[in-house]
């Protein structure tokens, strides 16, 4: 049966008919007239299945997040390390300082208790002298053991580092001397120098125990 419907013959000749598959529309083309290729898809769909690609730089920064706490992890070891050191230290000082004042003190003892062992000689002495009596000692015995017990006590004192001071005729020394009275002087070359001692003074290893008690020459003019 021939169509004669002219729709029909223009669609002929523009190079295809419509069928009963008319909803389907040609292939897309590209732009150089050739259709896309079938491949694409199946690519889509590999990438699909195999997940989202990380972006660039993530896999670096992740290793640099690992690092720094690699880091504060040594930090807080080495933090350690260096307290428990500062405690032992802290305990071996303070052991130190216990050991170091209890020989201060031991030694500062039997500094003590050598002196005091100097000394009893002269109080021995002292109390031989404390028993004369006036029926079997004369004025000469009694002058001769104080004597003794002078001279044992000074030696004793002497010896543990005791400096007597009896400055006569030497210049006035504020330092270790106290004027207690003023004299005229009677010769050239007295002024400012020690007339006479009241009471000796004493060093004990270059500290002053007592100043000496003078009189002091000096020019009225």
């Amino acid at each position: 049966m021939t169509n004669d419907d002219p729709n029909t013959e223009y669609l002929d000749e523009q190079g295809g008919t419509q069928g009963s598959d008319a909803g389907v529309g040609p292939a897309p083309v590209e732009a150089d007239g050739t259709s896309e290729p079938a491949e694409s898809s199946e690519a889509e769909t590999e990438l699909e299945e195999e997940g989202p690609v990380p972006a660039e730089g993530q896999d670096e920064e992740g290793d640099e997040g690992e690092e720094a706490l690699s880091e504060m992890e040594a930090a807080e070891e080495e933090l350690k390390r260096l307290r428990d050191q500062h405690l032992r230290l802290a305990a071996d000082f303070e052991n130190y300082r216990k050991r170091a004042n209890a020989e201060l003190t031991g030694n500062w003892i039997r500094a003590r208790a050598d002196l005091v062992r100097s000394l009893v000689e002269g109080l021995d002495d002292l109390q031989r002298v404390s028993q004369f009596t006036s029926d079997d000692t004369t004025v000469e015995a009694l002058i001769e053991g104080v004597d003794l017990v002078e001279r044992n006590l000074l030696k004793a004192l002497t010896e543990a580092g005791l400096e007597v001071l009896d400055p006569v005729g030497e210049r006035f020394d504020p330092n270790s001397m106290e004027a207690m009275m003023r004299v005229p002087t009677e010769e050239e070359g007295q002024e400012e120098t020690v007339h006479q001692v009241f009471q000796k003074g004493y060093l004990f290893k270059d500290q002053l125990v007592r100043p000496a008690r003078v009189s002091v020459y000096m020019d009225e003019d």
